[in-house]
C-alpha cells in the first residue's frame, strides 16, 4: 500500500515538470484534508453513516480516521460493543460508503487512548511496574519477616460527569432508565472492594470511566539481592520459598537486601468505547500485543479491509496517570543481552536517590533498555502486523520513553501534534530523512476555548504544520451525529468542533480547497534541507530526574540546553534543518557535495554541545569526515561514552578517535583536518554554518517564513507572512533559480513572477498581506506563460455607506427578521433579542455607484469580519474570506455604473451556545469526562463547561467597506 502511495506521489511530481510550466499538481484524496472521526459509544446507523460522510465528502475531506469512544446518554441501547460482529458490520457498510465517496479510511488499533488494551488483556498482558522493598542486617542476622509486598488498592475514575449533573436530566424519559440504573450504582463507588475483577467484569465501566485502577494483592517477587558494605553481591531469590520466607543468615559485614517485586500500573484504556474498557497492554511485551492484536485478527475474519488504508496509534499516554509503567516479565534478561552486564548487581545503584557516575550510567543502560523494548517490541511488530494485512500505519511516537526519532522512523507515517515547530520537527525529520513521502498532524486540536476558534484560526495553524514540514493534515476533528439529534449534536470534548452543524461549515469547504492545494505542492519533490541536527538522546537519558524514565515530546526535557539554543537560533533566522539520532546516522553516507540519506541530501551535521556520544556514532561520525564530510561542533566537543556496560573498552576507543583530532585555528573557529572532510569547532552557530559554506533563506529577514522542497529542475516554497505588517518586496532566495511561478493557493491563481538577479542570487517580487501565504516554484531554466498579476493600490478608498439590507439566510435557533442598517457593526446589536443569540449565515446587501476614478482594477476592503464572509458583486461570487485580512480584488470589467453588493457572512456556535447554557438546555450529554473547559474560568458551578456568563459574541459585517482603485 505504502509504495503505490510513493508512486502515485513522485507520479504527480514529474507530470508537474513534464507538462505545461503553469500547472497546479494533480490532487487526490491523500492531499485533501482528513479528520480524526470520533464514533460516540459506536452508536451508528447505516442511515447517519451516509448522511454524515456525504457531508464530509462535500466540503472537499479526502480521509478520515475512526475512533470510538465512550457513548452519549440516552443512546444506551444503541451502543455497540467495539470489534463486535455487529461492529463489523457498521465497519464494513463504512468502507463501502467510503469506496462509493471516494474517501479513503484509517482505523486507530484501539479505542481511545493508549494504544492497546480491553477485555482481552488479563494481568499477563497488562502494564507493569516494579517495587521494591530494603532490609539492613549484619553478620549472623536473618530477616524474619515475610519478604512480600502487597499492593493497595487505589482507584481513579473520571465518572461521574452525568450523576453528578443529573439537575440537567429531570425527568426519567430525558436519559432513559438504563442511563440512570447506571448512574446510580456509579455514583459512589470509590472502593475498589466494590468492583469486580477483572475490570471488564463490571457492568457500568462507561459510568464509570476508570482511568487507572489497582487492586489490592500480593505481587509476584521477581529477585532478592544481598549487597555488602565491601561491595560483594550475592542473589538469594532461590533461597524463599512459596510463603515469602528467606532462608539467609547474614555472613561477616554489613548487609542491604533488596526484594524488587512486579506490580501492575494499573492504567485502563481511558474514554474508551463501550466493549473495549480494560487493562492498557504492557508495551514492552511482543506477546501482549500479539494477545491484543489478535482480537483484530478474528474480528477480520471474512471483512473486506480493501478501502481500509492503514492504522493509527495516537501518543503514548501510559505514563499520564500515577506512576509509571516501568517494568516487564524478563527485563532482566533483556538488560544483560542488550547492556552486556547483569542489572541485578547494580539495583542498589539504579534505585538511589542522590546520584552518582556509575548510578547515572546504569540509568541510563535501564532507560535505553526501556526504549529498545518499546521500538522493537511494539512499535516494530505493530507495523509488521499491519503489512500482513497489505496496510500502512500512522503513528503518533511523542510522550514515550523511547527515542522517538528512531519510533517515528519504523513507521509509514510519522504524525506530530501542537502548535510549536520544534516539537513538528521530530516526526518530519524521520520523515525527511528516511524517504517517507507523509508526515502527518493532529492538527487543530484545541486551539482555543470551546467554539472560540474560526477557520481563520484553523489556517495560521495549518500554515504553522506545513512551515514544520507537515504534509497530511488530519484535523481534531469530527464528531459522528445522529442526523435526527437536537442542535449541537454529539461533539467530542477537545476539538475545535467540525461539524456540520457548526456554522463555519458553510465555509470550512474554501480553507479545505487551500489545503489540499498546498498538500498538492508539499507531497511532491523531496525535502530540501541543509543540516542535520544530531538528538543528543543520550544526554538527556543520563541526567537524574523525578521518575526513572524520562519522556520525548519536542524540546521537553531539553528547554536548557544548547541543543534547543542551536535549534531554536536557526529556525528564527531560515536555517533549513532536520533532527537525527544515532540509528537513523547510520544511514548517512558522504558524496562529493555533502551527506546523503535515503530520503535525502544535506550539506552538514551539527552537534550541539553534546557530552555523552555512543561509540558507533563517533566511529560513524570519523568515517564521514574522513570521506569529505564537515562535522560542526557548536562549544564542546564530546567527552564521553554513556552507559556502564563494557565502559572502560569503550572509553578507550573513544578517547583513541578524539585524540587523533588536532583542532587548531586562532579565534571563535577551530579545525580538526580528517581525510578528506573535517570537524569544524566554535562557540558561534552562525560563523559554524558559514565555515561549512550553509546559509539561512534570506526571506526570514524579511519577516517571511517558508519551507522548501526540491523537484526536478527547480524548487518549491512554502511561504507565509505570519507578521502584522503586509509584505510588498523582492526575496531573495538561497538556491540556484532562473525563474519562477507564483501560486496562490486561497484565489486559485498563478502566473510568472516578477524576478530579477542581485548579488548572484535570484530574488522575486512577492506580495503578502498579513495571515497570507504563497507557493514559489522556481526552475533552473526561463519559463513562459502568463504574468502573474501584482496590484498596488492607486488611490485613496472610498467607504460604500448607505442603508445595508440584513437578511439572516440560516443558522439559529431562529432566524431573526430581516432588518437595515445605515451603519454597519455586530448584529448582536440590532434592536431584535434573537440577534444576541443567533448563530449562522447572514447576507448584507447594498447598492453603490462605480468609482469615479479609472483603474484596471480595485480592491474591495471590507474591513473587519466576524467570522468569514462570503463576496458576491453583480451576481459574480468573488470568493470567500477567512482572515485575518478581508480583501478581494475586483476586476474593472465587473462593475457597472450601479452595483449591488452581497456579503454573506458566518460566525460561529458561541451564541446560540451561550442562550442554551442560560436556559439550562441539556447538551452536555457524554459519559466520561463530558465536556470540560479549556480555561478554568469558563467552569460553571457543577465543574463542566459553560458559556452562561459568556457576553454574545461580536458577529457579522463590522466595516467599514471600502473599494480603492489599484494599478
Amino acid at each position: 500500500m505504502i509504495k503505490r502511495l510513493i508512486c502515485t506521489i513522485s507520479l504527480s511530481a514529474a507530470l508537474m515538470n513534464a507538462g505545461a510550466q503553469i500547472k497546479w499538481p494533480a490532487v487526490n484524496s491523500v492531499t485533501k484534508p482528513w479528520a480524526r472521526w470520533w464514533w460516540p459509544g459506536s452508536a451508528v446507523t447505516t442511515k447517519s453513516l451516509t448522511a454524515n460522510m456525504q457531508q464530509y465528502a462535500q466540503v472537499g475531506l479526502g480521509g478520515l480516521e475512526i475512533t470510538p469512544i465512550y457513548g452519549v446518554a440516552g443512546y444506551e441501547q444503541e451502543f455497540i460493543d467495539y470489534l463486535s460482529p455487529q461492529w463489523m458490520q457498521v465497519f464494513s457498510y463504512t468502507l463501502a460508503e467510503a469506496k462509493r465517496l471516494n474517501l479513503q479510511i484509517d482505523m486507530a488499533t484501539g479505542s481511545g487512548w493508549p494504544f492497546g488494551g480491553g477485555p482481552l488483556i488479563g494481568d499477563a498482558e497488562a502494564c507493569k511496574n516494579f517495587v521494591y522493598k530494603t532490609w539492613t542486617i549484619k553478620e549472623g542476622e536473618s530477616i524474619k519477616e515475610p519478604i512480600a509486598f502487597e499492593q493497595q488498592p487505589y482507584l481513579d475514575a473520571i465518572g461521574n460527569t452525568i450523576a453528578d449533573k443529573k439537575e440537567l436530566y429531570p425527568t426519567v424519559g430525558t436519559v432513559g432508565t438504563t442511563t440512570l440504573a447506571m448512574l446510580k450504582e456509579s455514583e459512589h463507588v470509590t472502593d475498589v472492594s466494590k468492583l469486580a475483577e477483572p475490570v471488564y467484569a463490571n457492568k457500568n465501566l462507561q459510568a464509570l470511566a476508570i482511568d487507572q485502577l489497582k487492586y489490592k494483592k500480593d505481587l509476584p517477587l521477581q529477585v532478592v539481592m544481598a549487597y555488602s558494605d565491601n561491595g560483594k553481591a550475592i542473589e538469594l531469590t532461590s533461597q524463599v520459598d512459596a510463603k515469602g520466607n528467606l532462608y539467609w543468615i547474614a555472613p561477616a559485614g554489613n548487609w542491604t537486601v533488596y526484594a524488587l517485586f512486579m506490580g501492575w500500573h494499573g492504567k485502563m484504556v481511558e474514554r474508551a468505547a463501550p466493549g473495549a474498557e480494560g487493562n492498557a497492554i504492557d508495551h514492552f511485551s511482543e506477546p501482549a500485543l500479539q494477545k491484543y492484536l489478535s482480537r483484530f485478527d478474528t474480528a477480520f475474519v471474512g471483512a473486506d479491509l480493501s478501502q481500509l488504508r492503514g492504522f493509527f496509534n495516537d501518543s503514548y499516554e501510559v505514563d499520564d496517570a500515577r506512576g509509571q509503567s516501568n517494568f516487564t516479565p524478563g527485563f532482566f534478561d533483556e538488560f544483560k543481552r542488550r547492556r552486556g552486564y547483569d542489572l541485578k548487581q547494580f539495583l542498589p545503584q539504579l534505585l538511589q536517590k542522590e546520584r552518582d557516575e556509575t548510578s547515572l550510567r546504569v540509568l541510563y543502560d535501564y532507560r535505553q533498555t526501556i526504549a529498545d523494548l518499546l521500538l522493537e517490541k511494539f512499535t516494530m511488530p505493530w507495523h509488521q502486523w499491519a503489512q500482513t494485512k497489505g496496510k500502512i500505519v500512522r503513528n503518533q511516537s511523542h510522550g514515550s520513553p523511547a527515542n522517538i526519532l528512531d519510533c517515528y522512523g519504523v513507521v509509514d507515517i510519522p504524525e506530530t501534534e501542537g502548535n510549536e515547530l520544534l516539537r513538528f520537527k521530530f516526526a518530519v525529520s524521520a520523515s525527511h530523512i528516511l524517504n517517507k513521502p507523509l508526515a502527518s498532524a493532529e492538527a487543530a486540536t484545541w486551539l482555543n476555548e470551546h467554539f472560540k476558534s474560526n477557520l481563520g484560526d484553523v489556517k495560521k495553524a495549518v500554515d504553522k504544520y506545513f512551515l514544520g514540514g507537515v504534509n497530511h493534515v488530519v484535523y481534531h476533528g469530527i464528531c459522528y451525529s445522529p442526523i435526527n439529534d437536537p442542535w449541537p449534536g454529539w461533539m467530542f470534548y477537545a476539538a475545535v468542533h467540525f461539524q456540520p452543524i457548526h456554522p463555519f461549515w458553510r465555509d470550512f469547504g474554501t480553507l479545505n480547497n487551500y489545503v489540499t492545494r498546498c498538500q498538492s505542492f508539499l507531497q511532491s519533490g523531496k525535502p530540501d534541507n541543509d543540516i542535520l541536527l544530531y538528538f543528543p538522546f543520550s544526554d538527556h537519558n543520563s541526567e537524574p530526574g523525578r521518575d526513572l524514565l524520562h519522556h520525548y515530546d519536542g524540546m521537553k526535557g531539553f528547554e536548557n540546553t544548547d541543543f534547543n539554543k542551536v535549534a531554536e537560533d536557526m529556525l528564527a533566522k531560515g536555517y533549513a534543518f532536520d533532527l537525527i539520532s544515532d540509528n537513523q546516522l547510520q544511514k548517512v553516507y558522504a558524496t562529493a557535495n555533502g551527506l546523503q540519506t535515503p530520503g535525502g541530501a544535506y550539506r552538514t551535521i551539527v552537534l550541539a554541545n553534546t557530552k555523552y556520544l555512543p561509540l558507533p556514532t563517533l566511529q560513524k561520525l570519523a568515517d564521514l569526515a574522513k570521506s569529505g564530510a564537515t562535522i560542526l561542533v557548536y562549544n564542546n566537543f564530546p567527552t564521553s561514552v554513556p552507559g556502564y556496560g563494557q565502559l572502560a573498552e569503550k572509553q578507550q576507543q573513544f578517547n583513541n578517535i578524539t585524540a587523533a583530532l588536532k583542532f587548531a585555528g586562532e579565534g571563535a573557529i577551530q579545525k580538526a583536518t580528517s581525510g578528506k572532510g573535517a570537524f569544524i569547532k566554535g562557540n558561534d552557530i552562525n560563523e559554524l554554518l558559514k565555515a561549512a559554506n550553509v546559509y539561512p533563506e534570506p526571506m526570514y529577514g524579511l519577516g517571511l517564513q517558508c519551507i522548501r522542497r526540491s523537484i526536478s529542475g527547480g524548487n518549491y516554497y512554502f511561504i507565509t507572512n505570519d507578521t502584522k505588517e503586509a509584505v510588498r518586496e523582492w526575496v531573495p532566495l538561497n538556491s540556484k533559480a532562473t525563474s519562477a511561478i507564483l501560486f496562490d493557493p486561497m484565489l486559485d491563481e498563478n502566473g510568472i513572477a516578477k524576478t530579477r538577479v542581485k548579488n548572484n542570487k535570484l530574488e522575486v517580487y512577492v506580495q503578502l498581506e498579513p495571515g497570507e501565504s504563497c507557493v514559489l516554484q522556481t526552475s533552473n531554466t526561463t519559463l513562459t506563460g502568463k504574468p502573474y498579476t501584482y496590484y498596488t493600490v492607486a488611490g485613496k478608498g472610498t467607504e460604500i455607506k448607505g442603508n445595508w439590507r440584513l437578511f439572516f439566510m440560516m443558522g439559529g435557533p431562529d432566524l431573526p427578521k430581516p432588518t437595515t442598517v445605515s451603519k454597519l457593526g455586530s448584529w448582536t446589536e440590532i434592536p431584535e433579542q434573537l440577534g444576541k443569540v443567533f448563530s449562522g449565515t447572514a447576507q448584507y446587501s447594498i447598492q453603490f455607484a462605480k468609482p469615479t476614478v479609472a483603474a484596471p482594477a480595485y480592491v474591495l476592503d471590507l474591513g473587519g469580519v466576524a467570522w468569514s464572509a462570503e463576496v458576491i458583486l453583480n451576481g459574480k461570487s468573488l470568493g470567500t474570506l477567512l482572515g485575518p485580512i478581508y480583501k478581494v480584488n475586483v476586476p474593472a470589467s465587473l462593475l457597472k455604473a450601479d452595483n449591488e453588493l452581497l456579503v454573506r457572512v458566518t460566525n460561529g456556535m458561541t451564541n446560540r451556545i451561550i442562550d442554551m447554557d442560560k436556559e439550562g438546555a441539556p447538551w452536555k450529554k457524554f459519559y466520561n469526562i463530558n465536556f470540560p473547559a479549556h480555561e478554568k474560568e469558563n467552569r460553571g458551578a457543577n465543574g463542566l463547561f459553560s458559556a452562561a456568563k459568556w457576553q454574545p459574541e461580536t458577529s457579522g459585517l463590522l466595516g467599514p467597506v471600502t473599494i480603492a482603485p489599484l494599478k
